[in-house]
């Protein structure tokens, strides 16, 4: 009987755990989905400037008692120019929403929110990125629902569609309402 050398069985072994990797990578919920590390906690501190004369808001703003979002966007980003018409509706329908413009020039947020309306109940500048950082953002636009305690109740990474704005946010508010 030839004597087996433990190299021969490094290639199968090998093979075996990345195979076993793609089908538990293949069988998650969502593909799709980016985790937050956030979801279930305070929402980090709000560190914004204030853009032009608007009004910006505090971390005393998402501990009101009422449920809100917190909308990370820019002037630069197409993806917010397409979901801007679904958060007036949701401006419409009365819920608060908080505008973080990220890395920005003030100039070209204020033409922004001129052309296609304001639907931000205050807003503040992250034009350094921090904020975004301490938030976990992976790109704009990305919007968080808060609960009345300033609990991060889900997040929502790209454009809100219609889609989206039934399924996922519609949903967040009222479970954010519930809690």
């Amino acid at each position: 009987m030839a004597k087996v050398s433990p190299l021969m069985l490094l290639p199968p072994v090998l093979f075996a755990g990345i195979a076993a990797m793609f089908v538990l990578g293949m069988n998650r919920e969502d593909p799709n989905a980016l985790p937050s590390t956030l979801t279930g906690r305070q929402a980090p501190p709000v560190a914004v400037a204030q853009l032009a004369d608007l009004p910006v808001f505090s971390d005393a703003d998402l501990k009101d008692g009422k449920v809100k979002l917190v909308n990370f966007w820019a002037s630069w980003c197409a993806p917010c120019r397409a979901e801007h018409p679904n958060l007036e509706t949701l401006k419409a329908e009365g819920v608060t929403i908080y505008g973080v413009n990220y890395k920005d020039k003030p100039d070209a947020a204020l033409g922004f929110l001129s052309a296609l309306g304001n639907p931000y109940a205050a807003i503040g500048t992250d034009e350094s990125g921090r904020m975004g950082i301490d938030w976990g953002i992976y790109g704009v636009p990305e919007t968080f629902i808060i609960d009345g305690d300033g609990k991060v109740v889900d997040r929502f990474p790209g454009p809100i569609t219609e889609r989206s704005l039934d399924e996922v946010i519609r949903a967040g508010l009222k479970k954010a309402a519930a809690e």
